[in-house]
């Protein structure tokens, strides 16, 4: 590279800004291609020099080495990647489509290497006489099963297809991500009158109209659809008509035979990954990818999911007979639809327990919720202060960064927070990271929260529902695990964990969400200040664990859906993808018609465009750990530092740099236990 070169694209160079933030205001679309190809070629002779060493391998020369190569790659990948989820475009997406196959035989290229396996395999028959440490032992098991699983043992002719099969992969996934985004943009429902949207808060109504303007759509209403099934204006929107449009709408997302149709793209993607697993010695790709998680066998994860199956749909079937009550009542003739679920179910909560969302809401603001809550309690349990940083650059004007610092003053790191919806950027929740905490590398975490609320007209307060609060909460406790890292190595990184037990530290932040102290700090009306009323405070958590059966239905309907693409064997054919989940739901128990999949397939964007994939029963495998910890948590007296430094020390610090489980015993004192899970989510009978 030339210094015109590294001076004109600045992601070829070390960011100069604080802890690594990314010079956003300096990065334009096209530097990413070439960015991305001298990454590449610049860690394919770092590695080709590791393999070639002809001094014997050591744990430094090798194992070390490859944790430092590949460091302009990660930097030009993690912000790529991010912004093709938070901030994407035509260009990026062009982008994505051809690097992600380039980058697959790129991974190929390092893992099938037989000069570099070799090197790992010897220092791993040599592993007792090496007198490592505890964690050098643990990254050199890493290394050698990570190279093992990515087929270093296959012979030539297996590995070249097996090259071929990542390949066309990540560009199948690219595509489904990129054909979900554009069909949710275009389902967005478009409403003409303010009579239609009768039942929609004042700020809702406000919020669609600025979305509509947005769209060219002036003195109209716009509707945009969230990741899930269920859309959260069902349960405010009076007009049936009009709840129906939008149901129908967000279950037509990637199959209505149109360019955006994710249905072929799905299906193959199951084929060929049932086609890869049996090249690495797996009956289906599920046996592979669980094999690596704590739960180590798709039947133990299928046989938790089972268990609590009949319960859960008796459940939902108790609370359907209720709402069908509630609809006559009402005066509505016909059957209970499952767009009129959340509607009624809304209605039975503000009657039973005299509170409903439009009440709540004036009392959770954003600003309160982030600064009050979410930063109030990660202060209260490990000391943590934030500063807000307008200094810094961001990718898009509505994005915050505040510098985080440690209990004795000291930097720990960035957070970023990305808080609105918009069309540029996907569906759902989620924290990534920039840069990773490594005391190798010598850098700090710079993390990023996205969440997908809808934006006010300018001036307008940001009132959130308390689902959104509660999201607010998990997804920074994922960024928590991120920022209060504390390894050696980066690829044990904050929530560089299995699959399976990433969910659960962000699982136990939710906790605080309603904790007295916490909620009395946030919980304050937008216009007056005054606190969430105590009778309000004890009727929401009351109310909270109302609809347990339709939530854990939703949510075993979509990870059962999920096992049954991912257990294909791979000479399965599966001709039609629609009737293969009706038939899937059908044989689990849970083909309910008034309660849908919480995902169905075609925008199921967690299996067939993200991590999730055989992975979507985490979020209840770990809820065992999570109830279990909260357990703990008011045992030991609640929020304090000593309970904060405890989960700090012995979990959220260690990432993946120990036996995760051995982890979650020194934190608890023993192995989970299910009652506290069965407990909370009525579940007691299963």
């Amino acid at each position: 590279m030339t210094s015109e070169t590294t001076t004109s694209n600045p992601l070829l160079v070390p960011s100069e800004l604080p802890h690594g933030l990314p010079p956003f205001d300096r990065i334009a679309d096209e530097h990413y291609l070439p960015a991305f190809e001298a990454g590449i070629a610049e860690q394919a002779a770092e590695v080709r020099a590791i393999a070639d060493n002809h001094e014997p391998p050591t744990f430094e020369n090798t194992i070390v080495a490859l944790e430092r190569s590949g460091r302009l790659l990660h930097r030009v990948a993690s912000v790529f990647f991010n912004l093709v989820g938070s901030h994407t475009n035509d260009t990026l997406q062009q982008v994505h489509a051809e690097i992600a196959p380039r980058l697959a035989a790129h991974s190929d290229a390092i893992h099938l290497d037989p000069a570099l396996s070799a090197r790992i395999e010897t220092l791993y028959e040599q592993r007792d006489s090496l007198e490592l440490t505890a964690e050098q032992a643990w990254l050199l098991r890493r290394y050698h099963l990570d190279f093992q699983r990515a087929g270093a043992g296959l012979p030539p002719e297996k590995q070249q297809r097996l090259r071929e099969l990542n390949e066309e992969l990540s560009s199948l996934s690219t595509r489904f991500q990129d054909n979900l985004l554009a069909d949710t943009n275009d389902l967005a429902v478009i409403v003409s009158t303010r009579e239609e949207l009768a039942g929609l808060s004042e700020d809702a109504v406000a919020a669609a109209a600025e979305a509509a303007t947005a769209r060219g759509e002036d003195g109209k209403y716009l509707l945009k659809l969230s990741l899930p099934t269920a859309q959260p204006v069902l349960a405010s929107l009076d007009d049936r008509g009009l709840r129906e449009r939008v149901f129908r709408a967000s279950t037509a997302r990637g199959h209505r035979g149109n360019e955006h149709d994710n249905t072929a793209v799905l299906t193959r993607i199951a084929v060929l990954r049932a086609e890869r697993a049996t090249l690495l010695g797996h009956p289906h790709h599920a046996a592979y990818v669980i094999e690596d998680q704590t739960a180590k066998t798709a039947e133990a994860a299928l046989g938790l999911l089972q268990r609590l199956v009949p319960v859960a749909v008796a459940n939902a079937e108790a609370e359907a007979a209720e709402l069908r009550e509630e609809m006559a009542a009402a005066g509505e003739d016909g059957e209970l639809k499952p767009w009129d679920w959340a509607y009624y179910a809304e209605r039975v909560r503000r009657r039973r327990y005299a509170v409903d969302d439009a009440e709540l809401r004036p009392y959770f603001e954003l600003e309160r919720v982030v600064r009050d809550g979410v930063f109030y309690a990660a202060n209260r349990l490990y000391g943590l202060t934030f500063a807000e940083r307008h200094d810094l650059p961001t990718y898009h004007p509505d994005v915050r960064v505040f510098e985080v610092f440690d209990a004795d003053g000291s930097p720990l790191g960035l957070f970023l927070g990305d808080y609105y919806t918009r069309d540029s950027k996907r569906g759902g929740a989620w924290m990534n990271t920039y840069v990773d905490q490594s005391r190798l590398l010598g850098e700090r975490p710079v993390v990023v929260n996205n969440l997908n609320i809808a934006k006010p007209p300018a001036g307008e307060p940001t009132l959130l529902t308390y689902d959104e609060v509660l999201t607010a909460f998990h997804e920074f406790g994922h960024a928590l695990h991120g920022l209060l890292s504390d390894v050696e190595y980066p690829t044990f990184s904050g929530t560089s964990v299995p699959r399976d037990f990433v969910e659960f530290p962000s699982q136990v932040n939710e906790m605080w969400a309603l904790w007295p102290e916490v909620l009395t700090n946030y919980a304050r009306h937008y216009r007056t200040g005054e606190p969430l009323p105590a009778d309000l405070v004890a009727k929401l958590e009351e109310s909270s664990r109302y609809g347990e059966g339709f939530r854990t239905t939703e949510y075993l309907a979509a990870s059962l859906l999920d096992l049954a693409w991912h257990t294909l064997g791979p000479d399965a054919t599966v001709e039609d993808a629609a009737r293969f989940e009706a038939e899937a739901l059908e044989k689990a128990g849970v083909a309910l018609a008034t309660v849908p999949p919480r995902y169905r397939s075609t925008y199921f964007a967690h299996v067939f465009s993200g991590g999730y994939s055989a992975g979507y029963y985490s979020y209840i495998w770990a809820e065992v750990l999570d109830a279990d910890s909260v357990e703990w948590f008011r045992e030991h007296g609640g929020l304090t530092r000593a309970n904060g430094d405890h989960f700090r020390r012995e979990l959220l610090a260690k990432g993946g740099s120990v036996d995760v489980m051995e982890a979650f015993r020194a934190f608890r004192g023993r192995d989970p236990e299910i009652e506290p899970l069965l407990k909370r989510r009525g579940l007691t009978g299963a």
